[in-house]
C-alpha cells in the first residue's frame, strides 16, 4: 500500500513552540514553584556563606592589624546599618552595609569568634547540600516520572487514534523515536532551559545588585563585556540549530535501519548478508557520530570564547579592585574577596548560557515533532450524532465509492457492490488492483474520497467506529500475535472473554487440539510475533481472535498465501466453521479459495471488472479465466475446474 504524507501544515515558529511548552510546564506549576523555591534558598545560603567568609577574613585581618584602615572592616550585602560596640574601635558604617566585624561577640576569644563563623559556614554548607538532595528528588520526580510519563501516555494515546495514512507516510523507527528520545526534548526544555533561565535570571540579579552595593565603579568595569557576550550567544544560537536537526534526523535513521534490520534477520542470514548490514551500520553509526562531533567542536570553540571574557573580567578586578583596596576604598574580606565570589558566580551563570543555547535547538527540534504527533489530523473518528450499533446483520453495500491517498490519483474509482448478510465474496486482482484498500474501507481505517460505504444501509461514517470495528472479523496474510499467553492473544479483541467462550473459538478455528500440546496448554506464553509457533498455527489462532468477536462482518486478507497446501486443508476446515453465517470477504488468488465464495469479484486498477460464481467465469475470456488457466497444474484438475455444460 503506497505510503502517503498527512495534510502538510505551517511548521509553528520558535516562539510558538516556546510558548506552548510554557503552556505544558503551567500544569505542573505546584512542582516546578518547589524546584525553583529550592533553587533560591540554595542561592540565599551561598552568599550568606560567602559573606560570612569575606567577615572572618576581614575579622582575621583586624586582629591581627588592628590599627588598619576601618574601611577594611566593612562589608556592604545588603540595607541596613553598622553596628559599634564599646569594646571595638570605631569603624565607620555606609548606608547599604548588613554586617560589621564589630557585630562579632567582643567579649569572645578570637579562636571562638573564627570557629562560630567556621560552624555557620559549616551549617549552611550542610543544608545546602540537603537543599541539593532535595533538589535532584524533586526534579526528577516532577520531570521524569510526572511530565515524561504522562507526555509519553498522551502521545500513545494519540496514536491510537490516528488512521492508517498517519502510519503510512511515518516510519516505525520515527515513531517509536517521537515516543522516546523526543519526549526527553520537552524533558530538557523544563531542566536546562526553563528553570536554569530563572535561575540564571534571578542569580544575575542579585550578584549585581549585591556587587554594585559594594562597588558600583567595580561592577560597571567587570561586566563591561557582557553585551558582548549576549551578542555571541544569540549567533551561535542561529548557527547552531540547522546542526541540530541533521543529527536527530540521522539518529532516526539509524533507528530505523536497526529495526528493520532485526526484523529481517531471517533475510539477511538466508541472503549471507550480515558483512554489508554490518558496514552499512557502521556507515550510518559513523554519520551521526560525526555530525555530533560536528557539533561538539563548535560547542567547545564556543565555551572558550565565554571563558576568555570571564578572565579579562578577572584581571579588571584584580587590577581596579585591588587599587580600591589599597587606596582603602574597598575592605579585603568582605570587599575585595566577596566580589571575586559574587564575580566568579556570576561568570559562571553566564556561561551557563552556551549550555541553555544548546538545549534550547535540542529541546525546540524534539518538541517540535513531539507537537507534529499531538497535532496530527484525527482523519477517522465517530461523529458527534453517530448512531451505536451493537449488533450488526452484515449487509454491505459500496455506492460508488472513490478512495485516493493522496486526493490525486484514485485507487478506487466508482466501485459499486452489493453483498448480502451471510454471503461470502472472493476478491481477485493484481497487485495494485485495490483489494486491500476495498477491505479496509469497511472498518474505516481509511474513509472514502467520494461515494458511499453502507453496512445495514447506514453509512459507516454515521456509526460509532468502536461498535462498528467489534462487529468486524480480521485475519491478515500474515497474522500478528503479541508475546503474551495463547488466551490473551485469542481474547485481544474481547479481554472479558471466560476460558469457555476462548476455548470454543480455538475449537471452531481448529486450534484447540495443538493449543494442548504446548508446554503450558492455553497458558503458553509465545515468543515475538508469535515466532515459536508454525505459520498454519498462527493463522489458526489469528481465526480464534477473529471469531470470538462473533462479528457480523469478517475480513480475510489471503490468508492462506504464505503456507503450504497440507496446512491450507487445515485452514480451510477453520474458515468454514469461522464464515459460516457470517458476511465475509476474503483476498484469495488460489482456486481452491475462489471457488468456495458465493460469488467473486475480479479488480484492476481500482474498478470491478468482473463478476460473479466460478462456473460463471470461466465460461468467458477475461482476467479470471487467464489466472485459472495458470494454475492448471494436469488434466484432473482441469476436470474438476471445467464448468457444467462447456469447456473453460
Amino acid at each position: 500500500m503506497p505510503a502517503s504524507m498527512p495534510p502538510s501544515v505551517t511548521a509553528p515558529s520558535n516562539g510558538a513552540l516556546i510558548r506552548r511548552l510554557l503552556g505544558l510546564t503551567w500544569r505542573y506549576r505546584l512542582g516546578c514553584i518547589k524546584v525553583l523555591t529550592i533553587q533560591l534558598l540554595l542561592l540565599t545560603m551561598g552568599l550568606a556563606g560567602l559573606s560570612l567568609t569575606g567577615l572572618g577574613i576581614d575579622y582575621i585581618r583586624h586582629q591581627v592589624v588592628p590599627e588598619s584602615s576601618p574601611a577594611m572592616t566593612v562589608i556592604k550585602p545588603a540595607a541596613t546599618v553598622g553596628v559599634r560596640t564599646a569594646t571595638s574601635p570605631a569603624l565607620p558604617a555606609k548606608p547599604g552595609h548588613l554586617i560589621d566585624i564589630a557585630l562579632l561577640p567582643s567579649a569572645w576569644k578570637p579562636v571562638e569568634v573564627i570557629a562560630l563563623l567556621a560552624g555557620i559556614i559549616l551549617l549552611l554548607a550542610l543544608g545546602r547540600a540537603l537543599l541539593n538532595y532535595a533538589y535532584l528528588i524533586s526534579i526528577n520526580i516532577l520531570l521524569q516520572q510526572q511530565l515524561v510519563v504522562d507526555l509519553r501516555a498522551v502521545i500513545y494515546d494519540k496514536l491510537q487514534q490516528l488512521s492508517f495514512r498517519f502510519f503510512d507516510a511515518n516510519s516505525t523507527g520515527s515513531i517509536i523515536t517521537r515516543v522516546t528520545g523526543d519526549v526527553q526534548s520537552v524533558r530538557m526544555f523544563l531542566d536546562q532551559v526553563l528553570f536554569q533561565s530563572v535561575i540564571m535570571a534571578v542569580s544575575l540579579t542579585v550578584y549585581i545588585i549585591y556587587m554594585a552595593s559594594l562597588s558600583p565603579g567595580l561592577t560597571l568595569a567587570c561586566l563591561a563585556t557582557t553585551p558582548l557576550l549576549a551578542i555571541m550567544s544569540l549567533w551561535f544560537s542561529k548557527k547552531i540549530q540547522p546542526a541540530y536537526a541533521e543529527s536527530r534526523t540521522l539518529a532516526e535513521k539509524l533507528v530505523q535501519y536497526l529495526a528493520e534490520s532485526i526484523q529481517g534477520i531471517a533475510v539477511t542470514k538466508g541472503f549471507g548478508r550480515e558483512a554489508e548490514n554490518r558496514a552499512q551500520f557502521v556507515a550510518s553509526n559513523r554519520a551521526v557520530y560525526n555530525q555530533q562531533l560536528g557539533i561538539f567542536w563548535r560547542v567547545s570553540l564556543f565555551s572558550p570564547a565565554v571563558g576568555i571574557l570571564q578572565r579579562v573580567n578577572m584581571i579588571v578586578l584584580l587590577s581596579y579592585g585591588g587599587w580600591l583596596v589599597i587606596q582603602g576604598q574597598l575592605p579585603l574580606g568582605t570587599g575585595l574577596v566577596v566580589f571575586a565570589g559574587l564575580l566568579e558566580q556570576f561568570s559562571g551563570q553566564v556561561n551557563n548560557i552556551a549550555g541553555v543555547v544548546n538545549s534550547v535547538q535540542q529541546s525546540l527540534i524534539g518538541a517540535r515533532r513531539v507537537f507534529e504527533v499531538m497535532d496530527a489530523p484525527v482523519e477517522v473518528k465517530s461523529a458527534p450524532d453517530a448512531m451505536p450499533c451493537l449488533k450488526l446483520k452484515g449487509a454491505v453495500r459500496f455506492e460508488k465509492v472513490e478512495f485516493s491517498y493522496s486526493g490525486i490519483d484514485p485507487v478506487l474509482r466508482g466501485l459499486n457492490l452489493n453483498v448480502e448478510p451471510g454471503q461470502c465474496v472472493a476478491i481477485l486482482g493484481a497487485t495494485g488492483a485495490g483489494k486491500s484498500v476495498l477491505m479496509s474501507l469497511i472498518p474505516r481505517f481509511y474513509d472514502v474520497t467520494a461515494g458511499r460505504l453502507l453496512v445495514d444501509g447506514i453509512d459507516v461514517r454515521h456509526l460509532v467506529l468502536d461498535d462498528l470495528r467489534r462487529n468486524i472479523g480480521l485475519v491478515f496474510q500474515e497474522s500478528f500475535l503479541f508475546s503474551n499467553t495463547i488466551a490473551a492473544n485469542i481474547a485481544f479483541g474481547h479481554p472479558g472473554a471466560t476460558p469457555a467462550q476462548i476455548e470454543k473459538a480455538a475449537r471452531i478455528a481448529a486450534a484447540h487440539d495443538f493449543i494442548l500440546q504446548l508446554p503450558k496448554g492455553y497458558d503458553t506464553i509465545l515468543g515475538e510475533s508469535g515466532n515459536t509457533l508454525s505459520g498454519g498455527q498462527r493463522q489458526r489462532l489469528a481465526i480464534a481472535r477473529a471469531v470470538l468477536l462473533e462479528p457480523a462482518i469478517l475480513l480475510l486478507d489471503d490468508p492462506t498465501a504464505a503456507i503450504d497446501s497440507e496446512t491450507e486443508h487445515e485452514i480451510f476446515e477453520a474458515l468454514d466453521r469461522a464464515i459460516a453465517g457470517r458476511t465475509t470477504f476474503i483476498v484469495a488468488h488460489r482456486l481452491s479459495t475462489l471457488r468456495r465464495a458465493d460469488f467473486i469479484i475480479v479488480m484492476e486498477k481500482g474498478r470491478i471488472v468482473q463478476q460473479g460464481v466460478h462456473e460463471e467465469l470461466m465460461r468467458v475470456p477475461g482476467p479470471y479465466r487467464h489466472v485459472a488457466s495458470l494454475q492448471l497444474v494436469d488434466g484432473s484438475e482441469l476436470e474438476q475446474l471445467k464448468p457444467k455444460g462447456g469447456a473453460p
